[in-house]
């Protein structure tokens, strides 16, 4: 029963900080606009294609 209390005290003591956080949401954002913007210009070009 001690070890749990020790775990928790270490843990309030030195929180861990996720520093590759931002880094991964600021990926991911990317990702995400290069690929919706891939979807849409494959989209018009398709349209352009079959219009004419």
């Amino acid at each position: 029963m001690e070890a749990i209390f020790d775990d928790l005290s270490y843990a309030l003591r030195e929180p861990r900080t996720d520093v590759w956080g931002s880094v991964r949401a600021f990926a991911l954002d990317l990702a995400f606009k290069l690929v919706g913007g891939l979807a849409i210009g494959l989209g018009i070009a398709i349209g352009y294609a079959l219009a004419g």
